[in-house]
């Protein structure tokens, strides 16, 4: 750390406690990896992430300020006291400056809830958006807020015209930070325009995304941080994202200082009445002109010729013309949950189409998808190589099917944007099989024993969310429903041949509802199909009900049977009426 650096940092009568908190600051760095994004010190050089070896990770995209001034005020040398009871007020400055006011305290733990949601693999502790939000504006200016999270009055950065700091040509037309020329670092959390048009969030979810709200920009603050799966419980991943907000080697370290300060304690005080910061990054950016050495007095009358005022030289970005499809893109497809296999790849050229290497690219996804890069963001920003080519992170198809756009553009510069088209299509299978091999049998008017399952493969591999449909078919020649044979039930308990919105499940399986059979034997077709063609017909077999009429039994054959004692009766009564009749006749004659 440089002695210039230590000068503008030593504040009167706080020299011991400067100290002893760089001692803190120089522990923190202590523990940081090897490698460093570009090692820059302090925030005028202009240089930004993406310029660097380090943060050549396809997403970082410069910083978040644009590398602003920031607050070099560090924390006292003692440790925070815990909160003050409502007898007692806060002794010394610790207490003083471990109090963060309330409303600010609110929007970063209620960003780190939602982060610990969205993002668990972040593990971002609401201490770092505290620190940070102490460096950048000294806690929205000690609370200076309204009871919604907005700040009172505008948080503005110096305008970034290169002077002193980064050149960025206005990219919001002054929406944000009133600047239609250049852009300038906005709100509590000191967000440039062109990045705040990507990474802003409504955190108090009243529908609008403001950089100057502090819910918002906490909560936008905590996403920018967790990009690109860096890790905020690992010394690695924590550099790489502080830097990634700010590439200076002496903003990293004072974050820091402050993270570990907040880490042993803080408390709540009224909005408006924390400590606002008054040392900045860019206190000592303005070098005294320096004296003229005496010499021959010029010739009276004769006026001095004026200097003529250098012009700067061109950046990189300025000589871009235009951006061209580095060839490898034409095609852009991938089915639905699965990561494309080519990326979106650009070219910078100059116009007579030399190759501009150093410049930031930006590829936005555009319209209503879920469409993502690696990472889960809808934007990333890439610099060219000495090629001239970007390439973009790889895609991540969600679930909405269409045909959606990848725009490149150039960061800090207003030139045709080149289109890439990336097609979802649904999830598809091109395989079933059932998972069981045995016969699916049932005797008319009951039910099948066995449900159908099947399992459904893409390539071999497990295709699972694929949407599938089963139908009772009248024959493997006539795909239509049946209106006989086995069913299933709708919701009411009425047959239906035919299911729709059918999908199988994580590991590829797809289990029907149990069938029944009506009063008709014989053996039916149940063909299943999916999306992209895989087709599986199941036989069913119903077979007859054993019949309904009973077989006579003994007593009912034996009490039908004509019996020996009436076929006697019969006889004799036929006998005695011939003798009377043979009587009569004698008499008669």
């Amino acid at each position: 750390m440089s002695s210039a650096h230590f000068g503008r940092r030593l504040r009167k009568g706080a020299v011991n406690t400067t100290v002893a908190a760089l001692a803190v600051a120089a522990l923190a760095a202590s523990q940081a990896p090897d490698v460093t994004a570009g090692g820059v010190s302090g925030s005028g050089s202009g240089q930004t992430a993406a310029d660097t070896p380090a943060a050549a990770d396809a997403s970082t995209d410069g910083s978040a300020t644009g590398n602003s001034p920031y607050y070099t005020d560090l924390p006292p040398l003692n440790s925070p006291n815990p909160a003050p009871s409502a007898t007692t007020s806060p002794v010394g400055t610790g207490s003083s400056e471990a109090g963060i006011p309330a409303t600010v305290l609110d929007a970063y733990k209620k960003a780190e809830a939602e982060l610990a949601q969205s993002k668990p693999g972040c593990n971002l502790p609401w201490q770092l958006l505290a620190a940070i939000g102490k460096v950048e504006s000294g806690q929205a200016r000690g609370g200076n807020v309204t009871a919604d999270g907005t700040t009172i009055t505008p948080i503005l950065g110096p305008v970034l015209n290169g002077n002193g700091f980064a050149n960025i040509s206005d990219t919001d037309n002054g929406a944000y930070d009133g600047d239609s020329t250049y852009d300038r670092a906005v709100g509590p959390m000191q967000f440039i325009p062109s990045t705040w048009a990507w990474a802003g969030r409504d955190g108090n979810n009243d529908g609008k995304k403001d950089p100057n709200n502090i819910y918002d920009a906490a909560l936008a603050a905590g996403h920018y941080l967790c990009r690109n799966n860096w890790d905020m419980s690992t010394t690695s991943g924590m550099r790489s994202a502080i830097l990634s907000y700010n590439n200076s080697t002496d903003y990293y370290n004072t974050v820091m200082s402050w993270l570990e300060y907040y880490r042993k304690g803080t408390h709540t005080i009224p909005d408006g009445t924390g400590t606002v910061p008054s040392d900045r990054s860019d206190d000592d950016t303005s070098t005294p002109s320096t004296p003229s050495t005496p010499g021959t007095p010029s010739t009276p009358g004769t006026p001095s010729t004026p200097s003529t005022p250098s012009t700067p030289a061109p950046t990189p970005t300025d000589t871009v013309d235009h951006l061209e499809n580095a060839g490898s893109t034409t095609k852009l497809t991938a089915m639905a949950g699965d990561a494309f296999t080519t990326k979106v790849s650009t070219r910078a050229e100059t116009a007579a189409g030399k190759a501009v290497a150093k410049v930031r690219v930006r590829f936005t996804i555009v319209g209503d998808t879920d469409l993502a890069f690696a990472g889960g963001e809808s934007v990333a920003t890439v610099a060219t190589d000495s090629k001239g080519v970007a390439v973009a992170p790889a895609l991540q198809a969600g679930e909405k099917t269409g045909t959606f756009t990848v725009r490149a553009t150039i960061v800090g510069r207003t030139i045709t944007a080149v289109d890439y088209k990336a097609t979802v299509t649904a999830r598809a299978a091109d395989a079933l099989a059932r998972t069981a091999d045995t016969a699916l049998t049932c005797v008319a008017g009951g039910e099948f024993a066995d449900q159908v399952e099947v399992k459904a493969t893409y390539k071999g591999a497990v295709a699972d969310k694929v949407a599938a449909t089963a139908t009772l078919v009248k024959s493997a020649d006539d795909p239509t429903a049946n209106d006989k044979g086995p069913y299933f039930k709708d919701a009411s308990g009425n047959p239906v041949r035919t299911l729709t919105d059918l999908q199988t499940d994580a590991d590829g399986v797809l289990q029907l509802p149990k069938l029944y059979a009506d009063d008709t034997a014989g053996t039916y077709l149940l063909r299943i199909t999916t999306t992209g063609g895989a087709t599986l017909t199941v036989e069913l077999t119903v077979t007859a009900a054993a019949s309904t009429t009973p077989d006579p039994t003994p007593s009912e054959s034996s009490s039908t049977s004509p019996s020996p004692s009436a076929d006697a009766g019969t006889g004799s009564s036929e006998s005695a009426d011939a003798s009377a009749s043979a009587s009569a006749s004698a008499s008669g004659s």
